[in-house]
């Protein structure tokens, strides 16, 4: 079914290979699974693919990024509930994790993420309310919205 929207964003990224060690991809180990994710006038990420997968364990992989991707997207409509309805975050830091199973034929697809935020608040703030709000920001994540497994969350609060 179609999405309706009133207003659409474009995002590009470029993706280049850095891994040619000099004979391309002439074997499954002949080559690194290196590249740089960049954006227009940003700094480029450093990425690879997971170590299980010849990849390199000092840059980032894919899977780490859908898992960043879906807590930074809920942490910052978390931030913005708590903003619009005078709940004072102080600190939030989030410990997501992901879990992807791999198929025999090699494929794999996510099957959970768990967001673990550790967040703390001002003296007097509605524990409860905030703790509500979480719902409300996975309602509305645009990551959250786009993929077919489930996203939990786990929040632990702290009075300033």
């Amino acid at each position: 079914m179609p999405i309706s929207s009133d207003r659409e964003h474009t995002y590009v990224v470029t993706i280049k290979w850095t891994g040619n060690r000099g004979t391309g991809t002439s074997g499954y180990r002949g080559y690194a699974r290196a590249h740089d994710i960049s954006a227009q006038g940003k700094p480029p990420i450093p990425a690879s693919s997971d170590p299980a997968f010849q990849g390199d364990r000092t840059r980032y992989n894919p899977e780490e990024l859908l898992v960043a991707s879906l807590s930074s997207c809920h942490m910052l409509w978390y931030l913005h509930l708590c903003s619009a309805e005078g709940i004072l975050v102080q600190a939030y830091e989030d410990i997501a994790e992901g879990v992807m199973a791999e198929h025999p034929d090699g494929s794999g697809a996510f099957v959970e993420v768990v967001l673990a935020p550790e967040i703390t608040l001002s003296p007097g703030s509605d524990i409860e309310r905030a703790r509500a709000l979480h719902a409300d920001a996975h309602r509305k994540c645009f990551i959250a919205n786009s993929v077919n497994f489930p996203v939990r969350h786990e929040p632990v609060f702290h009075a300033g």
